[in-house]
C-alpha cells in the first residue's frame, strides 16, 4: 500500500499544528510574518484562542488522514471520513489559490514580508498539502 502522500501530509500538519500551539502559548518566533499586512500593519491579530483553534483543526486533519489510511481506528463512519478528508483537500487548495488580494498564488498585494513568504513558502506548502492529502485519499483503505 502506497502511503507517501499521507505520511507527508501528516508530518507537515503536525509541524504546523505545533507551531500554532507555540504561538498560542505566547511564542513569537515567525509570528509577525504569518499574518497578511495592510498598509504596513497586520490585517488582523489572531489571539491565543483563535491560534489554538487552528492548531486543533490541523490535528483533526491529521487524525482524519490517519484514519482514512487505516493507521488509527475512527469512531466516525468511513464515508464521512472520506468526505471530510476531501474537504481538507479543498481547503488547502483554496488557500493556495487565495483570496485574490492578500493571500495565495493569485494575490494582488505582493510587496510585503508576508506576501513574499506567501509566494515562496505558504501557498506552495498549501498546494503540497492538497496534493499529498489527495494522494492519501486515492491510496487510502476506503
Amino acid at each position: 500500500m502506497r502511503v507517501i502522500g499521507g505520511a507527508i501530509a501528516i508530518i507537515l500538519l503536525i509541524g504546523i499544528a505545533g507551531l500554532h500551539v507555540f504561538w498560542a502559548l505566547g511564542g513569537h518566533i515567525g509570528q509577525s510574518a504569518a499574518v497578511p499586512e495592510r498598509n504596513g500593519k497586520p490585517a488582523f491579530k489572531p489571539g491565543p484562542i483563535a491560534t489554538f483553534a487552528v492548531a486543533v483543526a490541523l490535528v483533526v486533519a491529521v487524525l482524519l488522514v490517519a484514519a482514512h489510511l487505516g493507521w488509527i481506528a475512527s469512531p466516525v463512519p468511513t464515508g464521512l471520513v472520506r468526505v471530510l478528508v476531501w474537504m481538507i483537500v479543498v481547503a488547502f487548495a483554496a488557500r493556495a489559490i487565495g483570496d485574490f488580494r492578500y493571500v495565495g498564488f493569485f494575490k494582488r498585494v505582493r510587496d510585503t514580508r508576508f506576501a513574499r513568504l506567501d509566494t515562496r513558502v505558504f501557498s506552495p506548502l498549501c498546494a503540497v498539502l492538497a496534493i499529498a492529502v489527495t494522494d492519501a485519499v486515492i491510496e487510502g483503505r476506503f
